[in-house]
């Protein structure tokens, strides 16, 4: 265990698996206090298990606002404040233009840029009241490049890297600082989906791997420590910023 983050308390959504659940865990180990949000109560009950008595599962969809009021009021009620918002929900829908249907585009805006927006300005006041905070946007390398087949994922995480941007600008004066991570392709159960779904699967691993010159795919602990670096006070003048955790796929 370590102390970093002592007297931190974060909210984490998609807590539940992947790089979210790797974050919360690796938010917890340094000490903070850690709000694990999903839609999912089984999964998150078993990060909780994980962590111990510094966690506290809220079931909720981040998409809907009055939910979302709910995660912060029960936040502050049941640790006492707020220093720490790590945005990590998500969906994914493959296919071009012409194949995403709208339903699929307005999910993907809905989750990934409507839901961290409004997350993001309802825990300003709880920041402010603690003298300042780190809010973490988890974007995407296929928000500073395209791809094939993201026609409305990559645009979705476009908006959350400026997003990111604008926010830190606006309210850095009160020490919220805002910052984003962009991973490219981690071992999740989302990735999982994608790679199960296509012709040849162990093809598409292998072209996968093929475009990230360190030689292999992310895991969710490669974005964790980037994570606890950003909640933390060692990260006091870093805002604005947009750091890729991509194994070398965009200097390719």
């Amino acid at each position: 265990m370590g102390s970093r983050l002592n007297n931190k308390i974060a909210i984490v959504t998609g807590a539940g698996s992947g790089i979210g659940r790797a974050c919360a865990i690796a938010l917890a180990r340094e000490g903070a206090k850690v709000v694990l949000v999903g839609r999912r109560k089984e999964r998150l009950e078993e990060t909780a298990r994980e962590i111990g008595d510094s966690a506290f599962v809220l079931v909720a969809d981040v998409s809907a606002q009055d939910e979302i009021a709910r995660v912060v009021e029960q936040t502050v009620a049941h640790f006492g404040g707020l220093n720490v918002l790590l945005n990590n929900a998500g969906v994914l829908h493959i296919g071009t233009a012409e194949q995403i249907t709208e339903e699929q585009w307005d999910e993907t805006f809905k989750v990934n840029v409507r839901g961290l927006w409004l997350l993001s300005r309802a825990v300003l006041p709880a920041m402010r009241k603690a003298g300042g905070g780190s809010i973490i946007n988890m974007a995407s390398v296929l928000g500073i490049n395209g791809a094939r087949n993201r026609a409305s994922y990559a645009p979705s995480k476009g908006a959350v890297v400026l997003l990111t941007k604008c926010m830190a600008i606006d309210y850095g004066h009160e020490h919220i600082r805002v910052n984003a991570i962009c991973p490219s392709f981690v071992e999740t159960d989302l990735t999982a989906a994608v790679i199960s779904k296509a012709p040849n699967p162990n093809s598409v691993r292998a072209e996968r791997i093929a475009v990230h010159p360190i030689g292999r795919l992310g895991q969710p602990e490669d974005i964790a420590g980037l994570a606890v670096y950003l909640a933390s006070d060692e990260s006091s003048w870093v805002t604005g910023s947009v750091f890729p955790v991509d194994g070398g796929y965009l200097a390719v």
